[in-house]
């Protein structure tokens, strides 16, 4: 999927991103939000809110939110993991934004876990940072560290798994990533507690 398409940025598989949504108190609450591109020409972006979140309610009473593309770790973490809400939808992290509407598409249940499946469509797009593209493992060794600690007390996933998962990418981060890495990845051990967890298990 092509820039050209209404995003800022070609989208293919799953691209990690973060959302701001609007809340009842008149703050934009941030969120991860992972963005399925579209399997054919023609079809929408989708993404998919689990449980009654913020986001879920969001998009149900204002219809849409604004899609940021973070280059900072420690913004995705935040968003990730903890209750964020800001007074302007985007952060200072941004590379790139896009006002989207969001239209529910499916909704059903897995794992005891109510899911909404919306379609996404951009609206006013802007790009603050065009880069060169550098490979940093310890900032994408940090984006999946989130998901699986958002998952460490969902009952469909087994737990010691989660975190010896965990525990590689915290080793990843400790050799490959930079202080912002590693600083996001210590948001990661304040708000999960993960490593004590670990230890008790073994």
């Amino acid at each position: 999927m092509t820039a050209t398409d209404g995003w800022p940025a070609g989208l293919t598989g799953v691209t990690e991103s973060v959302v701001a949504t609007l809340g009842p108190n008149d703050r934009w609450n941030q969120a991860a939000l992972g963005l399925h591109a579209p399997d054919e020409a023609g079809d929408p972006v989708t993404a998919t809110t689990w449980g009654h979140t913020r986001t879920r309610g969001n998009f149900e009473r204002r219809g849409g939110g604004v899609v940021q593309f973070t280059t900072d770790p420690r913004e995705f973490v935040a968003a990730a993991l903890d209750v964020t809400e800001t007074d302007e939808p985007v952060r200072d992290g941004a590379a790139a934004w896009v006002e989207v509407t969001a239209e529910r598409l499916d909704e059903g249940e897995e794992g005891g876990t109510e899911w909404v499946r919306w379609a996404l469509t951009p609206a006013e797009a802007t790009v603050r940072e065009r880069r060169v593209p550098t490979i940093n493992r310890g900032f994408y060794a940090v984006i999946d560290a989130t998901v699986a600690a958002s998952r460490l007390d969902v009952p469909a996933y087994d737990t010691g798994a989660l975190l010896d998962r965990l525990a590689y990418f915290a080793e990843t981060v400790e050799r490959c990533g930079g202080p912002a890495e590693r600083a996001a990845f210590d948001r990661i051990d304040e708000l999960t507690d993960w490593r004590a967890r670990r230890n008790e298990s073994l």
